[in-house]
């Protein structure tokens, strides 16, 4: 059964969330009747209150007017005004994935799950689907450049949805084809061990009924294991690994982009497909693997060889994944959404890959208990950048952990042998750090999932500033 279209105003607290905003974006557009709440203004908030959806600022009761439903996300509190009317006038609360499930029953879905890479992939198989003439639904976790928003309603007959795990409710997601890109330990708060979460995600393969599929990266320990653990379900592998039923290989870094082939392998038959020659827009082998994750699913629905490559050429990329935010004096400032170590790492590889001279990390840890889970890695996660600048922790609502902090970080990389770790307080004296230490044709790279991308936007003019003074 379909969620029928009579269930009254659907009311969502933290609609301005990138989760929630897509989900509210694409049913309304369904014909569904949305309205919600957010703490504050914000451009998804102005973007929502465009699309005629209305949208208050702060929390209250009375914010619930007529509503029949609310949707809720993890990072609503149990105290919060709203939450506790609905609780009182016994409306049904419905957590945020739970009505993306719903949404996901009006059209054949594919559900992109991993610890890393989950939007950049799904946006990666939206586009290859739009080249395929498949015209996709969409809900992704970030905002996709090509629509200038996180969701897209399309009149074709598939969805693609980002599968959020931070809070294990993705298993609930009734997805035809599920993706894994990678399986590291994350949102540990949530899960309390690294085995739990990867029996979320063997949970999440299962899902898929019979005759749908898996695409499952086995370049990644951790997804290869959990592949050998699939006996019922449809398995399609891919990686830079011989073995991969989709194999990426000779990959040129080509300064912001990325030229590689891939081999189509078939089980079941001797003859192979290969698809050479595939640019990129983005740099990094992460990348290169994302898009092979897409090329997999694409080519398992039927999508000519010759729309994959144009969708590969002609796309646009996904806002704070390695954006660029200006030049100064030929040093080019990014922003990016990195704040695991994996990513991290990732990340400033792919800098190293493409910048003609230095690389320049600049790091806003984002909350106190994932630097405290992941200490070591993080201690060791910046050796592709020449100079690291470390800034204070991103609270994230959190509580400060005792010894964990801005200085703790910065002396941990120093302990593990890097040779350049500066600190920052933030924007007040970052400028004359990265104006130091910077030269023609070097990266700087802003990574953080908190308030560092505002930084990034606002770190040319502050460098420009500096020599005008």
């Amino acid at each position: 059964m379909k969620m029928p279209q009579n269930i009254g105003p659907v009311h969502f607290i933290g609609i301005g969330g990138i989760g929630m905003s897509g989900i509210a974006e694409v049913l309304q557009t369904q014909g569904y009747t949305v309205q919600g709440s957010d703490a504050s203004d914000s451009a998804n908030v102005a973007r929502l209150r465009g699309k005629g959806i209305k949208v208050f600022v702060g929390h209250h009761e009375d914010n619930l007017g007529d509503a029949e439903v609310v949707v809720v996300s993890s990072a609503i509190k149990p105290g919060n005004p709203e939450l506790v009317a609905a609780r009182v006038r016994v409306l049904p609360v419905v957590r945020r994935a739970e009505m993306l499930a719903e949404l996901m029953r009006f059209k054949s879905a594919i559900a992109v799950g991993g610890t890393h890479g989950k939007t950049t992939t799904t946006s990666l198989i939206a586009a290859l689907l739009e080249a395929g003439h498949r015209d996709p639904t969409v809900i992704n976790g970030g905002i996709i450049n090509a629509y200038g928003t996180n969701a897209r309603m399309g009149d074709g007959d598939w969805m693609v949805v980002e599968a959020d795990e931070s809070d294990g409710t993705f298993v609930k997601l009734p997805a035809d084809v599920a993706v894994v890109t990678n399986i590291d330990p994350e949102h540990l708060d949530h899960y309390g061990t690294f085995d739990r979460a990867k029996e979320a995600f063997r949970l999440f393969v299962e899902n898929v009924p019979f005759y749908g599929f898996a695409v499952m990266c086995i370049d990644h320990p951790e997804v290869q294991r959990l592949v050998g653990l699939i006996a019922d379900r449809r398995i399609i592998t891919y990686g830079f690994n011989p073995q991969a039923d989709v194999r990426f290989h000779n990959v040129r870094p080509e300064g912001g982009s990325s030229r590689f082939s891939v081999i189509l392998q078939n089980r079941h038959k001797a003859e192979n497909a290969e698809i050479l020659d595939l640019v990129l827009p983005m740099p990094g082998q992460h990348n290169v693997s994302n898009a092979t994750a897409a090329i997999a699913v694409a080519a398992a629905l039927g999508i000519e060889a010759e729309d994959i490559r144009q969708g590969l050429a002609t796309f646009s990329g996904v806002k704070r994944r390695f954006t660029h935010t200006g030049s100064w004096n030929g040093v080019d400032i990014f922003d990016d959404y990195g704040h695991h170590p994996v990513e991290i790492a990732s990340v400033l590889k792919a800098a190293r890959s493409a910048a003609k001279g230095k690389v320049i990390a600049i790091v806003q840890p984002h909350r106190y208990t994932r630097l405290h889970s992941l200490f070591d890695d993080f201690c060791t996660c910046f050796n592709d950048a020449d100079t690291v600048i470390v800034a204070p922790v991103y609270e994230a609502g959190e509580t400060p952990i005792e010894g964990v902090d801005r200085d703790s970080l910065a002396n941990g990389i120093r302990a593990r042998g890097h040779r350049n770790v500066l600190v920052t307080n933030g924007p007040s004296d970052l400028a004359k750090l990265v104006a130091a230490e910077a030269a023609e044709g070097d990266y700087v790279m802003c990574l953080g999932a908190g308030s560092i991308t505002y930084w990034a936007y606002a770190l040319p003019g502050e460098l420009a500033d500096l020599k005008r003074a």
